[in-house]
């Protein structure tokens, strides 16, 4: 699934493509569930015409801040993502090779901006969702997130008061969009290896120097992927990422420790009993 790193990867293709333009032609599939009740003559209707002021993002959400609303606001789900003629298709870590084709398959919206530009969403799985809203920051799903590792990370103090406040497993904390918007299953397992810390841990249990090593580590981790445009193979090859995918039972850190799979939250969690307590 897109994280933090992959999805700021494509508020920025859309701002690349989109930001000062004025959509003059807008296509979209027939799909009521990844539009969640709108039909497409609906969306269409609502962006037609409406000039880019801004393209943001918050967790996992990203939105237009168009010159009128409705404003269009778009999660990623488990594989969806922007595409841009020319632009090379971000592949995930456990996900397909992208089609290099034009247009891709399975998209949902295609914008046509008044340069000549043109941004695809597409989505194969069918867990994203094209939304529009009249206030995205103040409305479900934004105004329900938490804080963002990138743009609003909590002080260190503060930090450590709302960890040690919270009675839920550590790793299921991290994961839950409530606590930190944009933090996903490979984000979070990367931080607790990182931190030292056993995901299976209480929240409330970490010590305050645990919590802090906990937030320098999330903050760097976010800050490094996101400067390299969430392009994995330049990830840093001491991070755990690059050995916890395939629940392999031979997979070692770079050091050499065994890589376990167990499940937390029911999630897959990767982590390393030799590094971790």
């Amino acid at each position: 699934m897109p994280e933090l790193p992959e999805v700021e990867r494509g508020r920025k293709l859309a701002e690349s493509v989109a930001r000062g333009r004025e959509m003059v032609r807008v296509e979209c599939a027939h799909d009521p569930i990844v539009f969640q009740g709108n039909d497409a003559e609906t969306l269409v209707q609502a962006l037609l015409r409406r000039r880019v002021c801004a393209v943001r993002r918050r967790g996992k959400q990203i939105w237009f801040e168009l010159d009128a609303p409705p404003h269009p606001l778009f999660h990623f789900g488990m594989s969806g993502g922007f595409h841009t003629r020319g632009a090379r298709a971000l592949r995930l870590k456990s996900g397909p090779r992208p089609d290099p084709a034009w247009p891709p398959r399975f998209a949902k919206i295609c914008m046509g901006f008044d340069d000549g530009g043109e941004l695809i969403m597409t989505d194969a799985r069918r867990l994203g969702r094209i939304l529009l809203r009249g206030d995205p920051e103040h409305e479900p799903p934004i105004s329900r997130l938490g804080f963002d590792p990138l743009l609003d990370l909590p002080s260190p103090p503060r930090f450590v008061e709302l960890v040690q406040a919270r009675t839920a497993v550590i790793k299921s904390l991290l994961l839950d969009q409530r606590f930190a918007a944009g933090v996903g299953n490979w984000i979070a397992d990367e931080a607790l290896y990182q931190s030292g810390i056993d995901p299976r841990r209480r929240s409330s249990s970490l010590s305050s120097m645990e919590a802090r090593r906990l937030r320098q580590k999330l903050r760097s981790i976010v800050r490094r992927a996101v400067a390299v445009n969430a392009d994995n193979d330049r990830y840093p090859r001491t991070w755990l990422f690059h050995r916890r995918w395939g629940r392999r039972p031979d997979a070692t850190t770079h050091r050499g420790e065994r890589v376990e799979h167990i499940t937390v939250g029911g999630r897959t969690t990767a982590w390393v009993p030799a590094a971790q307590s």
